[in-house]
């Protein structure tokens, strides 16, 4: 298990990113982040963030962590700099199952590999730790690059929701994709050659 820059194992961790538990200090990073259309195109978010209405999501959440669902900050290892979240959501565990969501915040941290790691981080948590059986998300079809990353790290296309959101003045498809946990394990291996082969591709998040 990679090491924070104190010494101090995280509890969960890939490459150079480790999932941490969100304070309320973090409440106007994400209403900055969620405030860059660059960042919130890609999420079903339709209007601005304030302060005060990411304190109510953030009441709500936490009320939530551990039962309808998980949120975590994505991290540097290097430098502790929050750079993203992920979760897990609609969470299912007489199923196995969940929905997963993903960002990564400052368009500067994006083309790093970050959400590669975070989402590596995430799935083994998922897998690993809750023992899941399948982790679901959506990607809209303007979005080939994130489709592209978690095709690399192991999901598999099942399906097109034709035409089902509305999006920068049209209706998009949205794809539906998942990941078992016997082959989350199969390609853990092949998807870390893969990073590191191809670098350059670990932009799409």
């Amino acid at each position: 298990m990679p090491a924070r820059r104190d010494g101090s194992e995280p509890v969960i961790a890939h490459g150079s990113v480790y999932l941490r538990a969100p304070e309320r200090d973090d409440i106007p990073r994400f209403v900055a982040w969620l405030n860059d259309w660059r960042t919130s195109r890609t999420l079903a978010l339709r209007a601005p963030l304030s302060i005060p209405l990411e304190e109510a999501w953030f009441e709500r959440m936490l009320a939530d962590q551990g039962k309808g669902g998980y949120l975590f900050v994505s991290c540097l290892l290097a430098d502790d700099r929050p750079v993203g979240d992920i979760g897990l959501f609609d969470l299912d565990l007489v199923n196995g199952g969940a929905g997963l969501g993903i960002l990564i915040g400052e368009a500067g941290d994006r083309g790093r590999g970050l959400g590669t790691d975070a989402l590596r981080a995430m799935l083994g948590f998922a897998f690993g730790l809750l023992r899941l059986e399948r982790v679901w998300l959506d990607v809209y079809d303007f979005n080939p690059g994130a489709r592209r990353l978690y095709e690399r790290v192991g999901f598999v296309h099942e399906g097109i929701l034709r035409r089902a959101v509305f999006r920068e003045g049209r209706y998009v498809d949205v794809h539906r994709m998942a990941i078992l946990a016997d082959e989350w394990r199969a390609t853990q291996g092949a998807a870390a050659a893969a990073d590191r082969a191809a670098p350059g591709e670990r932009a799409a998040t």
